[in-house]
């Protein structure tokens, strides 16, 4: 089977870019046999060579990533592990208390994972800081959303605090938000200090890690998957798929994956005395489709860095055209929101890929014989990838879990309407909605 296209990643991933140079893993240059292989170095994919590495601590598993660790999707979120439910299609992340419970569940088995190997494997402080997020209301509308969804977790027995106008000027230095409210479960990251510090300490005799390592091939023959690169081969039983939406380009869930580019925009840094508030936060919107805020600082100053905009891109690509465009979104949400930093430019902007599902389930199972997908994250990769590539490597090695078992209930994503009305649909939908978060975007 020949993989066809790549996504594209427009701009840098400005979380690896702010980042020391860092030793290269190498590109795969020769035929190599593994017990398993595992495609993607992502939350998913080095999720699931960690786990592998536990279940079959004799067995060979290779890595490979298209990109070097850091500077594909995984380097381009905004760093929120969230343990919350935080469906992007609601209006304000909420569902059904059953369904909602279960996916708390899940994604807290994601992040106590994530723990895990940080502890385990001795991953910088910085790179992950369980220090709850903020939900921030910049208008009545989006007041009334934090209200409809801290009732919401007051049903699912779930904390949270009310945060009044100067609450949030004393944490983010701005007088942009009238309110916000505080859930205390969600993990910061540094989410390509992360991956990267994962990938170098999982790396051994036992594990390889290829980066550059672009596969432009998957078949099976005689037992054995052979994933073709530009420059080598992998020979493996067992093969864990961990590239999200990229698995439509493998020939798999063909017209049932969603494929929606979100944009961010990273400061330069600044001193930290010109802005008020804490050094260190972060800010989800009260409507989904407004603006992620965060700030972070060191040693070196404080940056701020603005995530909005969601554009479809069935082929997964993005025009250049459109980036102007929201480029100018990013500068008009941060000059409003603070005016003191004005004349302060951006230092990196980029796009990154999220794959969703109408029904907002994962692409996860046994998709071919020996082959497990671990794909569709549904906008949160840090958490759905992570718990993605750790369930499919137990389901890989035959281990049982409740865990796995629950995952094993869950739909298949839903078949797309047929073209043009679904590229239609969704490109209505996303205007319609960023049109209707107002103030918020």
């Amino acid at each position: 089977m020949k993989v066809t296209g790549f996504p594209s990643n427009p701009g840098p991933a400005a979380w690896d870019a702010i980042l020391p140079t860092r030793a290269r893993f190498g590109a795969l240059e020769a035929e190599e046999t593994s017990d398993w292989l595992v495609i993607g170095a992502g939350f998913a994919g080095l999720a699931a060579a960690r786990r592998l590495s536990q279940l079959a601590p004799g067995d060979k598993v290779t890595v490979l990533d298209a990109l070097r660790v850091g500077e594909g999707p995984a380097g381009r979120n905004t760093g929120f592990m969230i343990d919350l439910p935080h469906d992007l299609a609601s209006s304000d992340y909420g569902g059904d208390v059953s369904a909602d419970k279960s996916i708390i569940a899940r994604n807290r088995a994601a992040i106590a994972f994530a723990q895990d190997m940080v502890d385990a494997l001795g991953v910088p402080r910085e790179a992950f800081q369980k220090v709850g997020k903020i939900n921030g209301a910049a208008s009545a509308k989006g007041t009334q959303h934090n209200a409809e969804y801290a009732a919401h977790l007051t049903q699912l027995g779930e904390p949270s605090e009310a945060l009044d106008a100067r609450q949030m000027q004393d944490i983010t230095g701005s007088t942009y938000y009238n309110g916000g409210l505080f859930t205390p479960g969600t993990v910061m990251l540094q989410p390509a200090l992360f991956v990267r510090s994962i990938a170098h300490k999982l790396r051994s005799n036992r594990v390889k890690i290829y980066e550059q390592s672009k596969v432009v091939g998957l078949e099976r023959a005689n037992g054995l998957w052979h994933a073709r690169c530009e420059r080598g081969v992998v020979k493996a039983p067992k093969v864990i798929l961990a590239v999200n939406g990229h698995a439509q380009s493998f020939g798999h869930f063909n017209r049932r994956l969603v494929h929606v580019y979100t944009y961010g925009s990273m400061s330069k840094a600044f001193p930290t005395e010109r802005l008020t508030g804490k050094e260190n936060w972060g800010l989800t919107p009260a409507d989904p489709l407004g603006s992620t805020v965060r700030r972070i600082s060191d040693a070196r100053g404080s940056r701020v860095i603005v995530r909005n905009r969601f554009t479809y891109e069935p082929n997964m690509t993005v025009n250049p055209a459109k980036l102007d465009r929201v480029w100018r979104t990013h500068d008009a949400s941060f000059k409003v929101r603070f005016p003191e930093l004005d004349g302060l430019q951006m230092e990196h902007r980029w796009g990154g890929h999220l794959c969703l599902s109408l029904n907002n389930v994962p692409a996860f199972g046994e998709i071919d014989e020996g082959l497990f997908s671990a794909c569709c994250q549904n906008g949160l990769g840090t958490v759905q990838g992570t718990l993605g590539g750790m369930m499919a490597a137990e389901l890989a090695t035959g281990h049982h879990s409740d865990m796995l078992a629950q995952m094993q209930t869950l739909d298949t994503p839903k078949r797309l309407p047929p073209e043009p009305i679904a590229t239609f649909g969704a490109r209505v939908r996303l205007m319609w909605g960023e049109r209707q978060a107002g103030v918020e975007l």
